[in-house]
């Protein structure tokens, strides 16, 4: 089992190198990086700047041309599809910008489709940790809701709710906020800041440098590089923030 000591994140001089046709794209170029577990990450950069290549690596949904990859202690180096199919239901939760709900089906159904790629068995029918997930994110009262019912924000809760469902190892969230405003992006990064507080690991990309002000650490990219990794010394507290709107209006 990986104790609390092991990083939930090692990469070590890896590169991913596309190749259409004879010109070779270098995605990433010998990149290092260590994740602790609790900590709240952001990874920013512009267009091409390999953050994107970067998630999917880290979501092992795709896999490094060179270098070494550990998840919670675990090397990804030659798993095949389904091993890394098992591992990224096992040990990770995705939140994506598009919500990426299934309309037609409730929140709780949305909630529980990761419990159907459980081959491992962790959890049983009849004791589904979807309720509970949902309650958490604050969304216990819309359980039988399908998206067309809720509002962006509670979609994207309930996308988080999924992402927490598996107890996984380390939230991925794509962009999270992109599709919000102001108001509801701030209700959604207090709820990642009162997940992260619980004790859960989350690396989220975003292009806003207010979303990326309230994560422990913001990594840069540029080229394939990471180019800046830094420790915010105060972090912004999404409560906090919110509570002082409620009080301006």
């Amino acid at each position: 089992m990986p104790t609390a000591d092991i990083p939930v994140i090692r990469l070590q001089g890896v590169t991913k190198v596309y190749s259409p046709g004879e010109n070779a794209v270098h995605a990433l170029a010998g990149v290092d990086l260590e994740i602790r577990r609790g900590e709240l990450v952001a990874i920013m950069g512009a267009s091409g700047s390999g953050k994107s290549t970067m998630m999917n690596i880290l979501g092992c949904l795709d896999t490094p041309t060179a270098g070494r990859y550990e998840l919670d202690g675990i090397d990804i180096t030659g798993l095949t599809k389904n091993a890394l199919a098992d591992l990224r239901s096992l040990k990770i939760g995705f939140v994506f910008q598009g919500f990426n709900l299934l309309a037609r089906t409730t929140a709780l159904e949305n909630v529980e489709l990761p419990l159907l790629y459980d081959r491992a068995g962790r959890f049983a029918p009849a004791a589904s940790p979807a309720p509970e997930a949902l309650r958490r994110v604050g969304l216990g009262e819309r359980m039988h809701h399908v998206p067309s019912q809720l509002s962006g924000g509670q979609q994207q809760r309930v996308a988080i709710a999924r992402a927490l469902v598996t107890n996984p190892s380390l939230i991925l969230a794509d962009e999270p906020t992109g599709n919000l405003d102001s108001h509801t992006s701030l209700e959604i990064m207090a709820l990642f800041q009162e997940l992260n507080a619980q004790g859960i690991t989350i690396v989220l990309v975003t292009h806003e440098p207010d979303i990326a002000a309230h994560a422990h650490r913001v990594i840069e990219m540029r080229d394939g590089h990471i180019v800046r990794d830094a420790r915010v010394d105060a972090p912004l507290d999404a409560a906090a923030e919110l509570a002082q709107l409620q009080v301006a209006s």
